[in-house]
């Protein structure tokens, strides 16, 4: 599975962006290209290693595994809303995704830092 997983990260994101980029074109597999992408992105997610001892790190960890959830919940709302409400979610996602992308290196780092001073 270790070996999956940067794999199912690749291949996930790219599918999700796809999808989620022809969707404007409306085209009608659009939205099962961006649901398969993204439950291979949650799942990837999901089943990454934990690594983390704090606190700080746990919560992020867990905002981690909600937006790849998010990401999920925006490829259903592409298949039952006629509107743009998966938009929404998406966004939500995403900007969680970014957040905890550039928090938890620095709060990886900041753990290494206090136990070097131990």
């Amino acid at each position: 599975m270790k070996r999956l997983i940067p794999v199912f990260f690749i291949a996930g994101g790219i599918m999700a962006l796809a999808g989620a980029a022809i969707y404007i074109t409306g085209w009608r597999l659009a939205p099962y290209l961006y649901t398969a992408g993204a439950v291979l992105f949650a799942i990837a997610q999901i089943c990454s290693p934990d690594r983390y001892q704090t606190s700080n790190l746990r919560r992020l960890r867990a905002q981690q595994v909600i937006a790849a959830f998010l990401l999920v919940v925006a490829g259903l709302l592409m298949f039952l809303t006629r509107g743009n409400e998966w938009i929404v979610c998406l966004t939500i996602a995403a900007v969680m995704e970014l957040y905890t992308a550039i928090r938890i290196p620095q709060e990886e780092e900041k753990a290494k830092n206090v136990t070097r001073q131990n």
